[in-house]
């Protein structure tokens, strides 16, 4: 079995490749601070109209069309996140990661 923070070369070499990447802000986000979680988001109340009836305030879980870009970018990069970390270590690394479910847990198990 690995000891965690044993690669701190490699560490260092994946953030700076990381940052090269068009998206290396969510992705550094993604690894350093976990999976974006969804949050609820305050809908205001509508009036009605001629064609539509008046909608009251309520809540309702964010999704990926009415997300921030900054928060839909965070979203995706999970799963180009995975990838990379595990296309990027070797073998000896990969066999410690091979359970963990998200990038951050990958990335501390490294």
């Amino acid at each position: 079995m690995l000891a965690t923070g044993r690669y701190p070369q490699w560490r260092l070499r994946f953030l700076r490749y990381i940052d090269t990447r068009e998206n290396g802000k969510a992705l550094r986000k993604c690894i350093l601070r976990g999976h974006y979680k969804p949050t609820t988001v305050l809908v205001q109340d509508v009036d009605a109209t001629d064609d539509s009836p008046a909608i009251p305030e309520h809540t309702t879980i964010e999704t990926p069309i009415n997300m921030t870009l900054e928060n839909k970018a965070h979203f995706k990069a999970e799963k180009e996140e995975i990838h990379l970390i595990l296309t990027g270590i070797g073998y000896e690394i990969y066999s410690t990661v091979d359970a963990c479910q998200i990038a951050q847990e990958m990335w501390e198990a490294i």
